[in-house]
C-alpha cells in the first residue's frame, strides 16, 4: 500500500501525521511512505530523517493525494484539500465532524473512508488515540489561561498562584475527563484554587481521591456553575461527548455575572464549543472579547508544541496504521472491533450516529458497510 503524509495547512499547525520512526514501522512491512516536502520540519524532522528510513519525499500535496491509498494526517482536511481526496481513499486523522457541516458533506461527496482518531475506543471505554492530545490541550489550557489573565493580554491582572497574603486565582474546570484533569493539575501546580465540575458521580469520587489539596470537585448543575461564575477568574471548558456537539454550559447572558477581564478557555471548540459565545480562533489570532470577557478558542492547541504532540500522537496511531496498511480497512476493522468505532463516513454513508444526528443526515449502520 502507498501511504501519504501531506504537510498540515491549518493555521500555525506544526505537527505532522507521523514521525520518521513511525514511518519506518510501515516501510518495514514493505509499504511505501510518501512524505510531502518539508512536512516534518515544524516537528523537528527533516526530509533526510524520512529518507534515511526508506520513505520517499514528494514535492506537492496533489501528488500525495493522487498516489496514496491511505492518507495519514493530524487535522481534518481543509477546503483546498477536499477536491484532492479520491473515492475509496482512507483518510486517517482527527475529523471532529460534529463541528463542521461543510466538512461532513464534503467527505460524503468524495466517498472517502474517514477513520477518525477521536472516536476509536478501547476495552475500557476510553478514547486512546484522542487521549494524548487531550492531555496536551488540558495542560496548555491552564498555561494559556494564566498568560491571558495578565493585564497586557487583556486579562484582569491576576497571578495564578499569587503571593503571600494575596488570594490565588479561582479556576473553574467544566468536565473531569482527560482534558479537565490535566488542566486542573497544571492550574493547581501553579498554585490556583481549582474546582472541577462533572456530571458523573463516579468520576467525581475518583478525582477526589487523586487530586491535590487545592482542587475541589463538584457534581455539576447549571445552578452551581452560574453561582460560581461571579468569583471565577479563569473558566476552562473541557466537556466531551464523543463524536457529538458539545453542550453549551455558559450562556452569553451569564457573562454579565463574571468579572471584567476574566478568561474563558474552550478546549471543546473542536466539537463546537461549550460556551454559547465560542467561535473558533487560531494561534495567529487566539483571543477575542465578548461583554468584557476574554475568550481563547484555538481549535488546534497541541499544534503549538509539535515536537511533543507529534511524538505522542504517533505513539498511539501507528499500530492501527500498520494494520490498515497490511490488511486494508475492512479486514483491519473486522480484526479490531474498536477500530470500527473510528469509521465516521464510508463511501458516502454516515456510519457514526452522533455525526448523522448533528446535521439530520441519514444514518447507515456500520454493519451494512462491513
Amino acid at each position: 500500500m502507498k501511504i501519504g503524509i501531506p504537510k498540515e495547512i491549518k493555521n500555525n499547525e506544526f505537527r505532522v501525521g507521523i514521525t520518521p520512526k513511525g514511518a519506518e514501522k510501515i516501510v518495514l512491512q514493505n509499504h511505501r511512505v510518501l512524505v510531502e516536502n518539508k512536512a516534518g520540519l515544524g516537528s523537528g524532522f527533516s526530509n533526510d530523517d524520512y529518507l534515511n528510513i526508506g520513505a520517499e519525499i514528494i514535492s506537492s500535496p496533489e501528488e500525495i493525494y493522487a498516489s496514496a491509498d491511505m492518507i495519514i494526517k493530524v487535522k481534518e482536511p481543509l477546503q483546498s484539500e477536499y477536491g484532492l481526496i479520491r473515492e475509496g481513499q482512507i483518510i486517517y486523522t482527527f475529523f471532529h465532524f460534529a463541528s463542521s457541516e461543510s466538512l461532513t458533506k464534503a467527505m460524503i461527496d468524495c466517498k472517502a473512508v474517514c477513520l477518525a482518531y477521536e472516536t476509536i475506543t478501547d476495552d475500557h471505554g476510553g478514547l486512546p488515540l484522542l487521549t494524548p492530545m487531550s492531555e496536551v490541550a488540558g495542560r496548555l489550557a491552564s498555561q494559556q489561561g494564566a498568560k491571558y489573565l495578565e493585564s497586557p493580554q487583556g486579562g484582569l491582572g491576576v497571578l495564578m498562584g499569587s503571593v503571600s497574603g494575596v488570594s490565588p486565582a479561582d479556576v473553574m474546570v467544566l468536565g473531569g475527563g482527560v482534558v479537565g484533569k490535566q488542566a486542573a493539575l497544571v492550574a493547581a501546580g501553579m498554585g490556583a484554587n481549582v474546582t472541577i465540575y462533572d456530571i458523573d458521580s463516579n468520576r467525581i469520587e475518583e478525582l477526589q481521591t487523586t487530586m491535590p489539596k487545592n482542587v475541589k470537585t463538584c457534581l455539576s448543575s447549571s445552578d452551581l456553575i452560574e453561582k460560581h461564575l461571579s468569583k471565577a477568574h479563569l473558566v476552562i471548558g473541557a466537556v466531551l461527548i464523543p463524536g457529538a456537539k458539545a453542550p453549551k454550559l455558559i450562556t452569553r447572558k451569564q457573562l454579565k455575572i463574571m468579572q471584567k477581564g476574566a478568561v474563558l478557555v474552550d478546549v471543546a471548540v473542536d466539537q463546537g464549543g461549550c460556551f454559547e459565545t465560542t467561535k473558533t480562533t487560531t494561534h495567529e489570532n487566539p483571543t477575542y472579547v465578548v461583554d468584557d470577557i476574554l475568550h481563547y478558542a484555538v481549535a488546534n492547541m497541541p499544534g503549538a508544541v509539535p515536537q511533543t504532540s507529534t511524538k505522542a500522537l504517533t505513539n498511539v496511531t501507528i499500530d492501527y496504521a500498520v494494520e490498515l496498511a497490511n490488511l486494508g480497512w475492512q479486514n483491519a476493522c473486522k480484526k479490531h472491533p474498536h477500530l470500527v468505532n473510528g469509521l465516521n463516513i464510508v463511501n458516502g454513508n454516515v456510519v457514526n450516529y452522533s455525526v448523522a444526528e448533528a446535521f439530520s443526515i441519514p444514518f447507515t449502520p456500520v454493519e451494512k458497510i462491513l
